[in-house]
Formats: structure tokens, sequence, C-alpha cells
């Protein structure tokens, strides 16, 4: 009875998911053809190609950069909400959670134009700097990589802190006014008994938000200008203006295995990490 019940949503995945991997796949080791869009062949050029290229590994790398810039800082801006949040009751907790997910609700190009509108040379803040007699002209505030990290990092944390949350109010409060009461300080109860509690949530969210961010797309291109490289519209420009599909599909799916690869190794040092504080 339960292997009917996941049937269908399996069957879904593999024809939604796995399917289209597995063609991506197969193109990423055909051959560019100016003329015939690509050749049937089966090399790992591609992938060589992509290696080497010291232009697109320094495109991974400043993906790899932001990426976990990002997740760092979702992690320390959400905690403390999410402790907040989780330690509440009444019908405030539910409004809050409402206004957590709200922003989800908006799709990331809408609010990469909201930062446009705020960092613009004519933008609000600027108006504000100007008017404040704090600048004497615009400041460059967008096409910046802090323009970009900014519009990630406000993308992403609502998965963070309801992530967060969701575990913290797990932790019986009793065992931490069972450590206040043998003297320990507060940052001592944090330190000891929630955040070893709250790891799982730790592993689950960043890993989350990293995958989220190694992808990101609209916000990259929108607030950080043609100058600033990440993976997704690196690959976007591949499959589009290039029309290279097969150099395309194999950057995805070398972003792709880096990702996996660093969430997994990421996640199993915070599952260690929380053992050795058990």
């Amino acid at each position: 009875m339960i292997r009917l019940l996941v049937l269908p949503a399996t069957l879904l995945v593999l024809a939604l998911m796995v399917a289209p991997l597995l063609v991506l796949a197969r193109y990423s080791l055909n051959i560019f053809s100016p003329t015939e869009l690509m050749i049937a062949a089966v090399t790992p050029e591609n992938y060589r190609l992509a290696v080497a290229d010291p232009y697109y590994r320094g495109i991974m790398g400043t993906t790899l950069q932001v990426a976990a810039l990002c997740t760092g800082l979702s992690l320390v801006a959400a905690f403390p909400a999410a402790y907040a949040l989780a330690r509440m009751t009444g019908r405030w907790k539910s409004v809050l959670v409402l206004l957590t997910v709200f922003p989800l609700m908006v799709g990331n190009v809408v609010r990469a134009a909201g930062w446009m509108i705020l960092l613009g040379n004519d933008g609000v803040d600027n108006a504000v700097l100007g008017a404040l007699g704090l600048t004497k002209g615009p400041v460059q505030l967008i096409y910046t990589p802090g323009a970009v990290v900014a519009g990630i990092v406000t993308v992403v944390l609502p998965y963070m802190i309801l992530t967060l949350a969701a575990v913290i109010e797990a932790i019986p409060r009793s065992a931490e006014e069972a450590a206040a009461n043998l003297g320990a300080r507060p940052i001592t109860v944090f330190r000891r008994v929630v955040l070893p509690l709250a790891l799982p949530g730790v592993a689950a969210g960043c890993a989350l938000v990293f995958i989220l961010c190694m992808n990101a797309y609209a916000t990259p291109v929108l607030l950080g200008g043609s100058q600033f490289k990440m993976m997704a519209p690196a690959i976007y420009e591949q499959f589009v203006r290039a029309t290279n599909w097969p150099f395309g599909a194999a950057l995805a799916f070398i972003l792709l295995a880096v990702t996996l690869t660093l969430t997994l190794a990421g996640s199993a040092l915070l599952a260690r990490g929380g053992r050795r504080v058990a």
C-alpha cells in the first residue's frame, strides 16, 4: 500500500527531473557544430575545455565565494529571528510566519527590480544620501558584488528562518531553563545547549540555501550587470546566445557536481561536529 502511495510522486520525479537530466547528460558528450548545432558523439572534450578554461574557472570561483558568503550571512541573520519565532506563542506567531513566507510569493525578478529602484544612481538610497549631504554625487551601489550578495540574501533568508525555526521549536525549553538554573549565562546556554541541538536545522538550512545561491540567475544578472559573472547566467549564455548546447550541458553538470559535493561535505562536517558536542 505504501509503495502504491509513493508511486505517483516517483513517476513525476522521473518524468520531470531524471529524464531531462539524462538527455542533458547525453548532449554534454556531443560535439558543437555552428551549422548543425551539434554532432552526435561520445567525448569528454566539453568537460575538459570547461575545466581547463581559466575564464570558467574564475566564474566558478566567484559563484562559490558568493554562495558561501550569502549562506553565512543568511545563517547569522536568520538564527535570532528563527529562535524568536520558535519560542513565540499565540496569534502573533501565525502573523510572523505569514510575514516570513510572504516574500516567497514574490518572484526573484520583481524583488531584483525593487533593489534596482533602491540602489540605482537615481534611486532612493542615493537620493537620501544626497539630501543628507553625505555625498556630492551618485554612489555606485548597483552593478556591484555587494548588490548581488544583498539581493541573494534577501531571497534565501526566509528559507533559512523557516528551516531553523522548525528545529528550534522541537528543542525543549526546559533544557535551556535547566542550564540557566545551573548558572549558565545566556551566551553559554546558546553555545552549549541551543546550538548543538539545532545543528540538524543548521545543516539542512545551509544545504538548501547554498544550493539556491549556487544556482542564482535573475539576481546576479539584474544587480551584477554584464561584468559580474556567475555560473547560472554563463550556462544560459551558452544555450541561448552561443547555441552551444553540448558545452552548456557540460557546464551545467559541472555546476551540479560541485554543488552536490560541497553540500554533502558540509552536511557531513556539521553532523560530525554535532556528534562531538553531544
